[in-house]
């Protein structure tokens, strides 16, 4: 399944490059990382900020998350180039569609025949 807007809640999130494109702190705006944990109502975002490495935790509900995948992984929107010459796509999402356990999450709405 291409991960898109629509399938992201879908798909397994811990690893995946982010960026919090809006929050209501403001302090959070533009932290962008790596998931390195989900709860149910956050996302802990492993993130360098003015030279200090450091895990963010940000709320799911509160904030827009940009999330990149591999070239050909997914069906978004815009594209851009990293730094080591690969080619990204980012998927925006509202925090909100995240809100779940994340086992749960990945298993209910869609097509799945897992349930």
């Amino acid at each position: 399944m291409p991960l898109t807007s629509a399938t992201l809640p879908r798909h397994e999130l811990i690893g995946l490059p982010v960026r919090v494109a809006a929050a209501s702190n403001p302090d959070l705006v533009g932290v962008a990382g790596e998931v390195v944990m989900e709860t149910t109502r956050t996302l802990s975002i492993a993130a360098t900020v003015s030279g200090v490495e450091r895990v963010w935790q940000v709320p799911k509900a509160d904030a827009t998350f940009e999330f990149s995948t591999p070239d050909g992984q997914s069906e978004a929107r815009s594209a851009s180039t990293q730094s080591n010459g690969e080619s990204r796509e980012t998927v925006t999402v509202e925090g909100e569609r995240l809100v779940a356990r994340p086992a749960r999450r990945t298993e209910r709405t869609g097509d799945s025949k897992w349930r």
